[in-house]
């Protein structure tokens, strides 16, 4: 997740971001600033302070099936699907150099985005570039069309350069104008080829690629020409099929990051048929709105209206953009192109708003938008796009079910002096991409994360803390709220724990605590293993006494370092931990400081560095309270949340005192044995069984009553057809998960 700009940064914490971050915005006056294009790429990537690696969803503006997505820097994490060996591209040169890098698998090469040092420039320098980018030009005259010549492999190497260069220049080295001639040569050649143009799946991955190399390489303007081109050629009946769409989508990349580019401005004011083609290309596809390619019109709006900052060009752009506000509306299908146009106008021609008709977009959104109202309680109000009675039940009984869990840990008094935050709204948008898009235009903020908790200011009469959450959608039909628990968290640590808003929390490093907080919360109620946490333990990069000081960047380092520091801190030093809590309380963050940096200091080094090793070895894989967690069975399909299935779970489950929650299985013929189990949660559920009606207390024939949640029946050759269980609330119980296995 991202800090906010303006308005919101002291205000915001964030949840770890559900995939790689894109890029910086362009330098602009203070306020919110306009999202990048979907799949704004590497360049000019600044050290976002919410970023995270903790990702475990698709690219959320990249609605494509994994298969179809080319290749790309947010792969480069990954392992090679083959042996690649770096030495082959730091130790050579010349021709030595080309063929192995056109020999070498693409995932080999995605994964030289991540040098640095000296194989940063051993492979990269400016000489290992310019031979590249000429053996480019020489493949290029022959393109095919496909990667049989390794076209893909050279533009992909260079891309890595370009990268790896921006972050580290120290390490690579300056770029100058040998490879600026070298490179325009190659690109030159290869929108000069024959069959650049091909609507074919094998030319779709390269061309994309190269056309972020455009941007990569900053040569934007020299080729707003090919932007131009594929505005005006992309066709959604023959490119969509053909996985085409994505080799158009980076052509927005070249225009939001131009701006960055001197004399860019310029160039589009000596020829401004590109606002045009952008034009046609949005009024062309506004069908595509509501479908998984509607994300491409959004962008196309987007670069569009972002010209309306150059003031040169707001003649010309001003009716462009109004007439894509008359296509489109606040609400339905068209929602997508309104918010683009409405976010770029609020922040460069404001002034102007009334022309455009979006005057006051953020309640004309919020209107068309988040239409479901719900109390969950008298603390909680969820506001959703689109959730039904079902879900809002399960997303309420996760939250309500989580207070008493945070406060058996944190070991609180009551709130902080002076918080007012009495109440907390939880905004769910219903997917990432309309997270990424709505969010942004409804509430001012970076959205290119995971969610944002905007704290604002405890102590202000009227204060309304809120924090901005999104559906799952890559688990569905599953229902889940992605990072849900991590930032409701966020809203109580900040009223139980730490004194005063966001700022003041960081006026020396917290940032251990307060992400590392809510991770350990996030995990450990859902009793789910934090699998990345423990896969980084056993690389021991740090030590407990360097986490103390982490800052907002690096964001393994963040979220599960921080979670490993908070866990260990938690489980073997309680008393420490109390201690500094109460110094966050009471807003004294030197005396916390001292007692981590001095009277702590080093002194835990040693013992952390062994708790790492036995949390890799297997110590970890348990929840909070050191309990064994069970492997994780799959959420039960549909949406009815009494019907359970073989082998998964139906999670958050809530019953007032005296009431039941009752499920009902489908067992096949030939079944030897149902197993049934509950867990986890607040309070406390006995769970009773019946072959053939619903069971209650005084009509089942096997029940377990034990003193919590923790509750098994195991049915040994039950009848064939539907059978019963229920969950009867000796005491109130929520947040419990029930779980059936045949």
């Amino acid at each position: 997740m991202f800090l906010t700009i303006g308005l919101f940064a002291p205000q915001s914490k964030a949840a770890p971001a559900a995939a790689p971050g894109g890029a910086s915005a362009p330098t602009t006056p203070a306020g919110p600033a306009p999202q990048p294009a979907v799949g704004a790429p590497e360049r000019g990537h600044t050290d976002r302070q919410f970023a995270s690696a903790d990702q475990r969803a698709p690219l959320p503006l990249d609605t494509r099936p994994a298969e179809a997505r080319p290749t790309s820097k947010a792969l480069a994490l990954g392992a090679a699907a083959q042996p690649c060996n770096v030495g082959d591209f730091t130790g050579r040169t010349g021709s030595d150099l080309v063929q192995h890098i056109t020999a070498a698998d693409i995932q080999c090469i995605n994964g030289l985005f991540q040098l640095t040092g000296a194989d940063a420039r051993g492979a990269f320098r400016e000489e290992q570039m310019t031979t590249v980018a000429y053996a480019l030009r020489d493949a290029a005259g022959a393109y095919p069309g496909d990667d049989s010549t390794s076209v893909h492999q050279l533009v992909l190497y260079l891309r890595a350069g370009y990268f790896a260069q921006w972050y580290h220049k120290d390490d690579v080295g300056t770029y100058g104008t040998a490879l600026q001639t070298a490179i325009r040569s190659g690109l030159d050649a290869f929108f000069g080829s024959a069959h650049v143009r091909d609507v074919t799946a094998g030319n779709a991955p390269i061309l994309g690629e190269a056309v972020t190399l455009i941007d990569s390489a900053q040569e934007n303007i020299r080729y707003l020409s090919v932007v131009k081109q594929l505005l005006n050629d992309y066709s959604s009946a023959t490119w969509n099929p053909a996985g085409m769409a994505w080799a158009v989508n980076p052509v927005f990349t070249v225009l939001f990051r131009g701006h960055q580019v001197t004399g860019f401005d310029a160039a589009v004011e000596a020829d401004p048929s590109v606002l045009d083609a952008l034009s046609g290309f949005v009024t062309r596809n506004n069908d595509q709105l509501g479908g998984n390619f509607g994300v491409l019109v959004y962008n196309g709006a987007k670069e569009l209206t972002r010209f309306l900052k150059d003031t040169a060009l707001q003649p010309k752009v001003r009716p462009l953009a109004k007439e894509l506000v008359a296509q489109s509306a606040p609400n339905g299908r068209t929602v997508y192109q309104w918010a683009a146009v409405a976010d770029g106008v609020g922040y460069y021609d404001a002034a102007n708003c009334a022309y455009y008709g979006t005057c006051n977009a953020s309640d004309q959104l919020k209107a068309g938008v988040l239409t479901v109202n719900y109390t969950c309680s008298p603390s909680i109000k969820l506001i959703a796009q689109t959730l039904d009675n079902t879900q809002l039940g399960t997303a309420c009984s996760s939250l309500t079910g989580q207070d008493a869990f945070f406060h058996s840990v944190v070991r609180d008094n009551g709130p902080v002096k002076d918080d007012n935050n009495t109440t907390i709204e939880v905004v769910v948008f219903h997917s990432s991409l309309d997270y990424q898009v709505l969010a942004a235009a409804i509430y001012g903020i970076d959205t290119n994360n995971g969610g944002m908790y905007l704290e604002g200011d405890p102590a202000k009469a009227g204060n309304q803390p809120r924090f901005l959450c999104y559906e799952a959608e890559w688990a569905r039909p599953s229902f889940e709220i992605w990072n849900l628990n991590h930032e409701y968290t966020h809203y109580l640590d900040g009223r139980f724990d730490m004194y005063g808003d966001f700022n003041a929390g960081m006026t020396t490093p917290t940032v251990w605590w307060v992400e590392g907080f809510a991770e350990y919360i996030s995990y450990s109620y859902r009793k789910v293993t934090n699998d990345g946490a423990i896969a980084v333990a056993a690389q021991h990069t740090y030590k407990l006494s360097d986490l103390f000081d982490t800052a907002y960047g690096d964001q393994d380092r963040v979220y599960r370092w921080g979670y490993l520091a908070v866990r260990y801190m938690l489980e073997q030093h309680r008393g420490d931990m109390d201690a500094i809590l109460a110094k966050y309380r009471a807003g004294d963050w030197n005396g916390a400081r001292t007692l981590l940096k001095t009277t702590i200091g080093t002194s835990y080094d040693a013992d952390f560095d062994s708790w790492l090793t036995k949390c890799a070895s297997g110590a970890c894989a348990t929840d909070g309270g050191g309990t064994p967690t069970q492997p994780q069975l799959p959420e039960c399909a549909g949406t009815d949340i009494r019907k359970l299935d073989a082998n998964c779970s139906r999670s958050n489950i809530a019953a007032t005192t005296g009431n039941y929650a009752h499920f009902y299985l489908l067992v096949p013929a030939g079944t030897k044995q149902v197993k049934v189990t509950t867990s986890g949660g607040t309070g406390n559920g006995d769970l009773y069984y019946s072959p053939t009606s619903w069971a209650y207390t005084n009509a089942s024939t096997a029940h377990s009553a034990g003193p919590d949640n923790s509750e098994t029946l195991t049915i040994t050759n039950p009848p064939a057809g539907y059978v019963y269980f229920s969950l009867y609330a000796q005491q109130g119980f929520s947040g419990v998960s029930v779980t059936s296995e045949l």
